[in-house]
């Protein structure tokens, strides 16, 4: 990162008012020049927190949408307009609907990563760090839970609800499996085993900790332990290295990659910065619709 870059990224947030958030599995130069990294409950909490009146969201979409749907009043821009996520756009809100009125007694938990448009729809949405405690919270004895089936499995086994699960899925941590785990586990036995919870039923089977990425640097932090293995979305052990410096880290295999994380570059940061291409506003009609649905769950925590 030049310090030209640096100085005109400096300059640009002056004169915008602007604060910059990163979501943790960004590149490492993005995460290391945002004012604000985390997880997807973090950066919703900090977003609508901060007195920045223009927030350059470093993520992808539907973390932007979030953003706006909790700050109408504020520009929030996308440093990459095509930086979606293929799990959200697996169900919309026509679909959601429809499968609501098969369960009329059913209340609907969405996970954040969906379109804002299926937040609408759902009574409260949750992250992989606060999704037990959500549904837990939840009044009633059966939920619809969209649209990460991982994630809604291993929430169902820390629960006496009813769990329906929609068969959507990150396709980053699908495709990790237990053959996968158990090579990691041979090739560096003496390293704790930590994996996010939209991994499969398989993969959480075999891990010491299932965790939110915030919570996997928390954890690390606290660890007396030396050597890791991250079931994750590899852009978190770069944090992960620069906080524990003396520790060891391992991807559970090659190629834990999200393309859509990793589109943001500096160059795209500051086109976005400089022409305020790619904002990204949530109609009313859907945003009010939503926001009681973000609100339940940044108040559940």
């Amino acid at each position: 990162m030049s310090n030209d870059t640096i100085s005109k990224i400096a300059r640009l947030k002056e004169s915008m008012g602007a604060a910059i958030v990163a979501h943790n599995y960004q590149r490492p130069e993005i995460q290391d020049i945002a004012d604000f990294t985390g997880d997807s409950l973090e950066l919703a909490r900090i977003c609508n927190q901060i007195e920045a009146r223009t927030i350059v969201f470093c993520g992808v979409h539907f973390m932007a949408e979030t953003v706006s749907i909790l700050n109408p009043d504020k520009t929030v821009l996308l440093t990459e307009t095509t930086a979606g996520c293929p799990m959200a756009e697996m169900i919309s809100a026509d679909m959601l609907c429809n499968w609501k009125n098969s369960y009329p007694d059913a209340k609907v938990v969405s996970y954040v990563n969906s379109t804002a448009a299926v937040k609408a729809e759902s009574y409260c949405c949750c992250t992989s760090a606060n999704g037990i405690s959500v549904v837990n919270s939840i009044p009633g004895d059966r939920i619809l839970f969209v649209p990460d089936q991982n994630l809604g499995q291993y929430i169902s086994s820390n629960s006496d609800k009813q769990i329906i699960l929609f068969p959507g899925y990150c396709y980053v941590h699908h495709r990790i499996n237990a053959r996968q785990v158990k090579l990691a586990k041979k090739l560096h036995p003496e390293a704790e085993l930590i994996v996010h919870p939209e991994c499969r039923p398989e993969v959480v089977y075999l891990a010491d900790a299932i965790l939110s990425t915030s919570q996997m640097l928390r954890y690390v932090r606290s660890s007396s332990s030396q050597a890791f293995i991250i079931g994750t979305e590899e852009g978190i052990i770069y944090p992960l290295k620069k906080e524990n410096p003396q520790k060891s880290f391992y991807p559970i295999s090659a190629g834990q990659v999200c393309f859509d994380m990793k589109k943001t570059t500096l160059e795209t940061l500051v086109h976005t910065m400089e022409t305020g291409e790619n904002r990204v506003k949530v109609p009313e009609n859907i945003r009010e619709k939503a926001k009681s649905a973000v609100e339940r769950m940044i108040a559940i925590g």
